[in-house]
């Protein structure tokens, strides 16, 4: 299936890229934002692209060939050190698709999936911190709540609790039997089977082993040195804790008069493109422009 990058017209809309403008995809996956971004950019202008995985680089030749393209394989929350080491000044625009790829769940071999049997990893970069290790370590109470406030799992003390008693039989080394551990601990007719049982535990163990909030929290944190004034910053969420952190950071910076909210509402899919991109269902948009330097 050909990637489709979600609101893209509307994240276009927010960024307005211009000509010899310098613009961060602090998320960059298949490019298919970037793409755009570029061909409004022109050859006068740069892109930084960064992405944690590795493999993007090698998914992502044909731009990588571009010189007008610089590509770091890093964590976006280390993006202000990143400008500071490639000697790159503040940007004009910043796009943040915080999406999981259909890349990372297919050609991973992480264990991100609950439909592929792969060890349990969940990690973005190498090293680190698993998920592997999470199920099997700590104790029944941080996983409950790991689960619960990470996955917004109503079911999180079940769940946890068969982790732990399952762990004593064997140690949980992969994706398809924390699946079934999962499964096997919750009611009949879980979410009216609107989706997997183990759908939010997997997604809970996802962003705690990648810090993925922390990770959020500093670079919306850092946008006063990232952004130049008049710098727009577009970030794409796909569920209610990313959306959340996203909207009270926003708010925050315009109530210090540092930046204007580009859109008061928050943007969402077209009833087309939901139905032509089912990815796009729960993607939420929101913009905002940089006034004041820091």
């Amino acid at each position: 299936m050909p990637h489709i990058p979600v609101l893209l017209n509307e994240v276009m809309e927010i960024l307005k890229p211009q000509k010899g403008e310098f613009f961060i995809d602090a998320t960059f996956g298949r490019g298919g934002h970037s793409e755009k971004i570029l061909e409004a950019i022109g050859k006068e202008g740069m892109l930084l692209a960064i992405d944690w995985d590795k493999k993007a680089a090698e998914r992502n030749s044909r731009f990588l060939e571009n010189e007008n393209v610089i590509f770091v394989n890093a964590n976006y929350a280390g993006l202000k050190d990143i400008l500071k080491k490639k000697n790159l000044p503040k940007a004009d625009g910043l796009l943040m698709d915080l999406g999981f790829s259909s890349d990372q769940l297919e050609d991973s071999g992480k264990g991100f999936s609950f439909r592929r049997n792969e060890p349990l990893l969940m990690s973005y970069g190498e090293g680190g911190l698993t998920a592997r290790e999470v199920v099997n370590s700590y104790s029944e109470e941080k996983l409950a709540r790991i689960i619960r406030d990470m996955g917004e799992e109503k079911f999180a003390g079940r769940i946890a609790r068969n982790i732990v008693e399952q762990r004593k039989i064997a140690p949980i080394e992969t994706s398809f039997r924390l699946a079934d551990i999962v499964r096997k601990s919750v009611p009949n007719g879980y979410e009216r089977g609107r989706i997997d049982p183990a759908t939010r535990t997997f997604q809970a163990l996802r962003i705690y082993v990648n810090g993925e909030l922390e990770n959020l929290k500093t670079v919306l944190g850092d946008l006063g040195f990232i952004l130049k004034e008049g710098g727009r910053a577009a970030i794409i969420s796909f569920h209610s804790l990313e959306d959340r952190v996203v909207k009270n950071y926003f708010r925050e910076l315009k109530r210090s008069g540092i930046a204007e909210l580009l859109n008061k509402k928050v943007i969402m899919a077209s009833r087309e493109e939901a139905v032509a991109n089912p990815r796009s269902r729960s993607a939420k948009l929101r913009g905002i422009v940089i006034k004041i330097n820091k």
